[in-house]
């Protein structure tokens, strides 16, 4: 949980092989003076002040709208294997191309793997996103680099298809992983 936020109960679950439902839970009921928690669809756990002391971590969580993107992010996380360089929120860029904060980023074979999550967001923000990543790869700043979206909509992925054209890419929905 230091390392992602918010986990859901399946998500715990399927990160540390917990097997069925009811051995989670139990898990997770020996860990409550640990954990807090909220109802998102299922039940999201996030470290309380003692968990926070007990694994030296100094992120405060509360009960968010923004619990839902880490979540979603979290899914991506999982599917791709729980990559050992998987980061959150990189700055990428320079002062002469400009700044982007990924959602997340990791490499594999020496291949970047950008992360990107559109939960809430408006598709203009998408848009400028997707044009500094291009920017990025004509300057040469970034070459070998991979786009992943992860959204909400049909309809939305279409939108970001589109938009990502000229890029490598991949447009998953959150149904893609349910």
């Amino acid at each position: 949980m230091k390392k992602l936020g918010y986990l859901s109960r399946s998500q715990i679950q399927r990160i540390h092989q917990l097997g069925g439902d009811r051995n989670a839970r139990k898990v997770l009921a020996d860990m409550k003076q640990f954990l807090s928690s909220f109802r998102e669809g299922e039940t999201v756990y996030y470290l309380n002040k003692e968990g926070r002391e007990r694994i030296g971590s100094q992120t405060v969580r509360k009960k968010t709208l923004q619990a839902k993107h880490y979540l979603m992010r979290n899914e991506l996380y999982i599917a791709f294997g729980q990559p050992e360089t998987w980061k959150n929120e990189p700055k990428i860029g320079t002062k002469k191309t400009g700044f982007i904060i990924a959602d997340a980023m990791f490499t594999v074979d020496g291949r970047y793997y950008f992360v990107e999550v559109d939960c809430t967001q408006k598709m203009s923000v998408n848009r400028r996103k997707i044009e500094k990543y291009k920017k990025f790869k004509e300057t040469g700043l970034l070459t070998n680099f991979e786009l992943i979206w992860l959204t909400t909509t049909e309809y939305r992925r279409g939108q970001l298809k589109k938009l990502c054209h000229g890029l490598d890419n991949d447009v998953y929905t959150i149904t893609d992983f349910k």
